[in-house]
């Protein structure tokens, strides 16, 4: 007997679990939103040359336009005349000394229009997605390990309370080097929500209802891409954008008090009699008051007896690595993450649905986002019949059969290419609800933040390595599908040499796993 036999006497998936995953899983609406908000903070409107101040003609401002980086030292009447054919090659030019003009029709304000992210400085756009990138990583390294420290709540709630202030304060940066350093404050406190959400749910929920709850939690990150879409829309301001998708999590803050701490990680950290005030909430709160009184200390550690010898104080990262278990999935995660296959939908079909499309930003989003609902229900029926081993490595090897056909199709065949695009797109979430699922199965208690931190920190390494991969189009146009298909096929082989989790008890101890090897 264990945990989950506990579970189902304090009633299963019941009222209190139904409201606990809700609650959890909320917060994933604007989750979706922190991790895509650059590309509309931070679109690039349609910009040119500001024309001098002391110019008598400037409001015609196309004879002196080149393009967007230079300007004709003196205006081009001749350009004025219909047809004209004059060669203007030769002409004196000058740089845009004096700014650019944004036009408004995309974009009322972004920060590329105010802080002039254009020409020489345009990769300053890029960095603020890299430096919030690299404040999730170090969220997941740093908060991963306090979760199982201290346990999965109170970092929860910490993480919804600094989103929140430090979200809504880089909607009022002045400077640019100031909202890149809340982003990244903001990034460290995404992780904190994303991976102590999971495992709070995980511990909570009863073997049989995983693989649906697991899914179904996702739909809240799917919705997210498209009311980010609709908010960006109708804003279209920057500021009132970042404040409008941070301000909700005062909210989270206030409600997630009512949260009870994971009982499985109170029993293996010495503190049993806070396990059994959860559990009798939780009985109290599904209906099975009757079970109160027959549940006590001494029963909590007949059922987890064997967890609780096993179990240590504290553990590391290092622990990871400690016993041949561990170390199989520890590496295949490690190598599976670091492969830039998990970021194909930003890097590589949203680009493409855009272009092929020629829709805006915001209908694309919705579209993409629109995708994924036939994309997870697909996952739902594979993971619950298939298993996640078989499923993960599916979903990879379509992604990657996608790409490669992909390369073959002549340019010209907009509606096939945009199908693909969509098909990987889909797979690909697919396989990112997945991975959420199955990482969280395959680590034990006692060490599953750090392993989930640890996860996602390789992750995010793949996240700010895979745009790279866009620039060998220089070298030749397929070199990057060919990367990214590849590294899609070589993470699916992966996926296959981990351990099945389907209808599995979550392990509690480093000794659990090594049983299932």
């Amino acid at each position: 007997m264990g945990f989950a036999e506990l579970l189902d006497e304090v009633g299963g998936f019941g009222r209190y679990q139904w409201i606990h995953v809700t609650l959890i899983s909320l917060p994933g609406l604007l989750m979706a939103s922190q991790n895509l908000l650059n590309n509309f903070v931070s679109g690039v409107p349609t910009h040119y040359c500001s024309i001098p101040a002391n110019h008598s003609l400037s409001n015609l401002s196309h004879l002196h336009q080149v393009d967007e980086k230079q300007l004709y030292a003196n205006p081009q009447w001749q350009l004025l005349a219909a047809n004209s054919s004059t060669n203007v090659s030769h002409l004196e030019t000058e740089d845009c000394i004096d700014g650019w003009t944004f036009e408004q029709s995309d974009f009322l304000a972004t920060t590329v229009s105010e802080w002039s992210l254009v020409c020489s400085l345009r990769p300053l756009k890029q960095m603020i997605q890299t430096i919030y990138m690299g404040g999730v990583l170090t969220g997941a390294i740093v908060y991963g390990s306090l979760s199982d420290r201290f346990g999965r709540r109170s970092v929860l709630i910490w993480s919804y309370l600094q989103l929140a202030v430090l979200g809504c304060s880089s909607a009022l940066s002045p400077t640019y080097s100031t909202y890149c350093i809340f982003r990244f404050l903001s990034g460290m406190a995404v992780s904190g929500v994303i991976i102590n959400g999971v495992s709070l749910k995980v511990e909570w929920i009863t073997t049989k209802t995983r693989t649906v709850v697991g899914t179904l939690s996702s739909f809240f990150f799917t919705f997210g891409q498209m009311v980010l879409a609709g908010l960006a829309y109708w804003l279209r301001d920057w500021r009132k954008l970042q404040m409008v998708v941070c301000a909700p999590n005062f909210l989270f803050f206030a409600y997630s008090w009512w949260y009870s701490e994971s009982a499985r990680w109170l029993v293996l950290n010495q503190r049993s009699e806070d396990a059994l005030k959860s559990l009798h909430r939780v009985a109290r709160i599904n209906g099975k008051s009757e079970m109160i009184d027959k549940i006590t200390v001494e029963v909590l550690h007949s059922h987890m007896k064997k967890e609780i010898e096993s179990a240590r104080s504290t553990f590391t990262v290092f622990d990871l690595l400690r016993t041949p278990g561990m170390r199989r999935i520890s590496i295949l995660h490690l190598f599976k993450l670091l492969l830039p296959s998990y970021w194909l939908d930003l890097l590589y079909f949203l680009p493409i649905g855009c272009l092929l499309l020629q829709v805006s930003i915001y209908l694309m989003q919705i579209i993409f986002g629109a995708v994924d609902i036939p994309a997870k229900l697909f996952a739902l029926g594979i993971l619950s019949y298939l298993g996640r081993r078989v499923s993960q490595a599916v979903c990879l090897f379509f992604s990657a059969a996608i790409i490669f056909a992909n390369i073959f199709v002549p340019t010209d065949m907009q509606t096939l290419r945009t199908t693909l695009a969509c098909l990987g797109k889909a797979f690909t979430s697919a396989s990112f609800t997945t991975v959420y699922l199955y990482t969280g199965e395959l680590y034990p208690t006692v060490i599953r933040q750090t392993g989930m931190g640890f996860v996602s920190t390789m992750a995010r390494i793949g996240s700010m390595a895979a745009p790279a991969v866009l620039i060998l189009d220089e070298v030749l146009p397929a070199l990057p599908s060919l990367v990214y298909g590849g590294s899609a096929v070589l993470a699916g082989c992966f996926a296959c040499f981990l351990p099945e989790t389907l209808n599995v008890p979550l392990p509690d101890t480093i000794e659990d796993v090594e049983a299932r090897w």
